[in-house]
C-alpha cells in the first residue's frame, strides 16, 4: 500500500511540474494552425474510410469461411453429400 502511496506522489509531482510550464502561442503560429485544420480533417476521415474498409473486407472474408465450414459440419452431420 505504501510504494502505490509513493508512487502516486511521484506522478502528481511530476505532473504538477510539467504543468506550471506554460507555452505561448503567437497569433501567426494560430493562424497557421487554424489555416490547416481542413486538411488534416480530410486525411484523417480518408485514413479512417480506408482502414474501415480493409477490416470490413477481412471481416466478410472470415464470415464467408466460417460459413463455408459450418455448412460442411452439418451436411457431414446429417449425412447431406
Amino acid at each position: 500500500m505504501n510504494k502505490i502511496l509513493i508512487l502516486c506522489v511521484i506522478v502528481f509531482g511530476i505532473s504538477s511540474a510539467n504543468a506550471n510550464e506554460t507555452k505561448t502561442i503567437t497569433p501567426q503560429e494560430f493562424g497557421n494552425a487554424v489555416v490547416e485544420m481542413p486538411g488534416k480533417v480530410v486525411v484523417f476521415l480518408t485514413n479512417e474510410v480506408e482502414k474501415t474498409k480493409e477490416y470490413q473486407a477481412e471481416s466478410w472474408a472470415n464470415a464467408k469461411q466460417q460459413t463455408a465450414q459450418n455448412w460442411a459440419q452439418l451436411k457431414s452431420l446429417f449425412g447431406v453429400k
